[in-house]
This record gives structure tokens, sequence and C-alpha cells, in this order.
């Protein structure tokens, strides 16, 4: 019996953890399917995803730089890809049309909420950076009912843009948008890195008094891009800090689910993608 074909899509994707992740997900499930790693044609993209899809693909995760392509590119999308603007995962029904959901945002606060038990609910939050990753952050935070979220960006504008698009969201939570330079006072119970930069001369620069003693930290990438942020997270008196590896594993299960209908477990597949050489 032939498997069922799946892939990630990105550029670059030599690093790409997805497919050990996907066949950690096959192997305890019982599902019988392959999942491969491509190298997107950024000129290309478009007619690349269509010919896989009639070529038999089933489903097709999408990383950096083709997010925001891939919601272009799709027939019809999931109430959280309209949210987040982003697509990053995609599928073929039935009658051939590709559907794109978002599956970041849920995998984001699984991880929060389940592996780390931070409950978002009456707390004050800070997220650093308005790009796409903060976009799809927003939506299953603000419906987690925060006391206080502001969002801080290098260009203000773009920051308050996102408070402008997720206002309908806010409920009773304080949506706030900022300049890194004069982020409003904390503490917060939640510092979220949603950059791509570190601490230091060439990176982030924050104030001391930004983080409550015994909050939480969280920077979306992973391995040692994210050390730098974490270690002043603990100088601050950080009680829980995590890079994005809980985050990569829970949206991938995420999409799994939709792809297969089972939903795997994913703490052991996090600890063996912790456990691999040079992830950590």
């Amino acid at each position: 019996m032939t498997p069922d074909r799946y892939a990630v899509v990105g550029n670059p994707i030599g690093h790409s953890l997805s497919p050990r992740i996907h066949a950690l997900f096959a192997e305890q499930t019982g599902q019988h399917l392959v999942y491969e790693a491509r190298l997107g044609r950024v000129e290309h993209f478009a007619e690349d995803v269509r010919e896989w899809f009639r070529g038999g693909l089933r489903g097709l995760n999408v990383t950096v730089p083709f997010k925001e392509e891939a919601f272009r590119l799709v027939d019809q999308h999931s109430h959280r890809a309209e949210r987040a603007g982003a697509v990053n995962t995609i599928w073929a029904e039935a009658d051939g049309l590709l559907t794109g959901d978002n599956t970041d945002g849920a995998g984001f606060l699984r991880d929060l909420t389940q592996r780390l038990g931070f409950n978002p609910t009456g707390r004050a939050i800070l997220i650093l950076g308005a790009g796409g990753a903060t976009r799809g952050l927003l939506e299953p935070l603000l419906q987690a009912a925060p006391a206080r979220l502001v969002i801080a960006n290098r260009t203000r504008e773009k920051a308050r843009g996102l408070q402008q698009d997720f206002a309908d969201l806010a409920g009773g939570a304080r949506l706030e948008a900022s300049g890194l330079e004069d982020i409003p006072a904390g503490p917060y119970d939640l510092l979220i890195n949603a950059t791509a930069a570190g601490l230091g001369s060439d990176g982030l620069a924050l104030p001391p008094g930004l983080l409550r003693s015994s909050g939480a930290a969280y920077d979306l990438v992973y391995g040692p891009a994210a050390h730098r942020f974490l270690e002043w997270a603990e100088a601050q008196g950080a009680g829980t800090v995590t890079d994005g590896l809980g985050m990569l594993v829970e949206q991938a299960a995420e999409a799994f689910a939709i792809w297969r209908g089972v939903r795997p477990e994913t703490a052991p597949v996090l600890a063996a993608i912790r456990g691999s050489a040079g992830v950590g």
C-alpha cells in the first residue's frame, strides 16, 4: 500500500525539524505516511505547490518565507488563517480546492497553557514585534482574556495597525501599542519575543523591571538564537523561560490532527527532538 505523502516547504529548508516531528507522530499513531522537506522556488511557489497537489500530495506545511504567499495561493481559508493573514497548513478538499489554515497560534497557546502551565486570563502580557508571528498569536491570546496586552515594535505604526485590527477581540483587555524605546511600564506576567532579533548591541535593548518576579518569558525561535533573550529573562528573575521548540511541535500536531483525524501526544516527541544533537 502506497503511503500518503506530505511535505513542508520553505527557503531555506535544510534545517527543518518537521520531517522528524511528523515521522514520530506517524510512528506513535500508526499512520502510514511519508513526510519530506521541499525547497521552495521563490519565483515559482504557487505553480509548484499546485503541481505537487495535482501529483498526489495530501498536505503541505509552509514556513519562511512563504506563509503570506500561501495565504494568497489557497482557494479558501479557515477563520484562523483569515485573522493571521498567513497560512502554514494546506490540504486539498474532495473537489480539489486547496484550503489553508494557520496552526501557529493554537500551537503556541497549547504549549503555553498545557506544558508550561501558564494561564493568560487576567494577566499582563508584552509582545515584542508586530510581524506575522505576532499576528498569528493575537487571536488566541485575546480569547484567553488577559487583563492587558501590549504590542511593542521598532516601528510604532505597525504595532498600532495590529492594535486596530484586533480591537474587536480585546473584550475587557487593555490592548496597547508602543515603540520598543518607550514600552509602557510593567511589570508583565508574560514577555514574548516575536522578533527575529536577540539581545545585545545588534538586537533588542530592554530595560529592567519589565518582567514580574517569577513571570514567564517565551522566545518564538528555538535553539541558540533564543539563548540571550532567555538568559536576560532569567537575570530579571523569570520563573519560567522557554524557546519556541514546544510551539513548533504543537503547531505540527495541530496540522497532523487536521490531516489525519488523530492528535498525537506531543510530550514524548518534544523530548525526543530536544534530546537530538544541536537542539536545546
